[in-house]
């Protein structure tokens, strides 16, 4: 999906041409929900002049009711008209970077901090840092009172077809409204799971790619609706089953080409990627926490259903965290793979480049890889492997966050502050609730 360049004349004859008639000036706080500020065309002009006001006190993890006037700016090359419209016209979209009221990126901004951490790569002498997300969602059936059930729409399998796959005609229209809306879509297919489906679209720059994987989960649930069903990007809706995943494919560029392809270099792949790698590797129990952000996040973390649970590379098993795709030239790449979709893909996004930018800086080389089946290791064999577990728990993971400094920089301080005090709310509620299970367990035992 090419970021277009747009000027504001451009963008004024576009409105004016396709009878745009509201503007939704989208943005993401601190959880990476959507966020969206309607207003009519008439405010236009005071959008492309950077004068639109907002109160960011109500936003998560934005600011206090005392400081809460702050200002939307477009990023023009966002701007999109959505392919459904509404009987007074249509409607458009623009991502805004949120700003001080003295002019300055708000630091509690997760789209402003990935902008930060872009800097720093350039400034390391790389010009390009590419993502390639697999986001995975569920569908489920809806009530009559529109709300969510946990009837999964089908019983598919794996790239099972109609009429096994009865999501297959909303999934056709999701592909082909994200087409219209410019997204390269390479494929889309029933997941392992009961009503799980995934669409993969081509790679972009780390910051479009953001924007594209919020876009996308926008489209799917809108569309889903149209189906009278809900799509849910929760990491393990249901036990006994896989959980959704959202690999990361990743790969660095310098003014020479890709910097992790290395004709001559071991696996063909470059000093650069495997110090890359190496920091991946080091600091992959503290982006945990960044990465897999809510509680639910570790049902789906376990041994048994496919995702990656050791901290281990390798090139030819899918076992480990970190893969390596046998694609070379232009398209060698890392796949991180504990991803999950309940992730801020700003904050993931800057989370893994600045533990890759760690990796080289200071030369960090990976242990070997691991090309057996680790899931068929026992704990011994891990051991003597040098391989450890990815956090079990969200408690677990915000502790390893909390003693990393390299990761709490990737966040900045303003939104390392109030993520931490947020899920250390959020684990302490969970932590507090008696589950039905505990109860089937318990009641009567004891």
């Amino acid at each position: 999906m090419a970021k277009p360049e747009y000027s504001k004349d451009e963008i004024r004859q576009m409105a004016k041409d396709e009878n745009v008639k509201f503007l939704r000036l989208m943005f993401t706080d601190l959880f990476g929900t959507i966020k969206n500020v309607e207003v009519p065309i008439s405010q236009l002009g005071k959008l492309l002049d950077n004068k639109l006001m907002f109160d960011g006190s109500s936003i998560d993890g934005f600011v206090r009711i005392e400081e809460s006037d702050m200002y939307l700016y477009p990023d023009l090359s966002t701007w999109m008209i959505f392919p459904w419209s509404t009987e007074r016209g249509k409607i458009a979209r623009v991502i805004c970077e949120v700003y001080t009221t003295d002019g300055k990126p708000f630091e509690g901004d997760p789209r402003n901090n990935l902008i930060r951490v872009l800097g720093d790569m350039r400034k390391a002498g790389f010009t390009d840092f590419n993502i390639g997300p697999e986001p995975e969602f569920f569908l489920f059936k809806m009530d009559e009172n529109g709300k969510p059930t946990t009837e999964l729409n089908d019983k598919g399998s794996y790239f099972d077809m109609a009429p096994m796959d009865l999501g297959e005609n909303c999934r056709r229209e999701i592909v082909l409204t994200l087409e219209e809306m410019g997204f390269d879509v390479e494929a889309a297919h029933h997941e392992v799971a009961p009503g799980q489906h995934e669409i993969d679209f081509k790679y972009a720059d780390a910051l479009a790619a953001a924007d594209n994987i919020q876009t996308f989960k926008l489209v799917v649930k809108t569309i889903a609706r149209k189906y009278g069903l809900y799509a849910t990007f929760m990491p393990k809706p249901l036990a006994g089953i896989n959980g959704s995943g959202m690999h990361l494919n990743m790969s660095l560029f310098h003014d020479q080409g890709n910097a992790f392809f290395d004709k001559n270099g071991e696996m063909e792949l470059s000093e650069d990627a495997f110090h890359f790698l190496g920091g991946l590797l080091k600091h992959a129990r503290s982006f945990t926490a960044i990465c897999n952000p809510i509680v639910n996040s570790y049902k789906r973390l376990v041994p048994g259903y496919e995702a990656p649970v050791y901290v281990a590379w390798s090139g030819s098993n899918r076992s480990p965290l970190i893969r390596v795709p046998n694609s070379r030239g232009l398209s060698t790449r890392l796949e991180l793979r504990s991803v999950d979709p309940a992730a801020n893909p700003y904050l993931a996004i800057a989370a893994v480049l600045e533990a890759g930018l760690d990796g080289l800086r200071n030369k960090l080389a990976p242990r070997e890889a691991i090309d057996r089946n680790i899931y068929r290791m026992d704990a011994e064999e891990r051991q003597e492997n040098h391989i450890t577990n990815l956090p079990d728990t969200l408690h677990n993971a915000l502790k390893d966050l909390a003693a990393d400094d390299v990761m709490r920089g990737a966040m900045g301080n303003h939104l390392y502050q109030s993520f931490i005090e947020a899920k250390n709310l959020e684990y302490n509620s969970y932590r507090t609730q008696v589950s039905e299970w505990e109860r089937d367990q318990y009641l009567e035992l004891y």
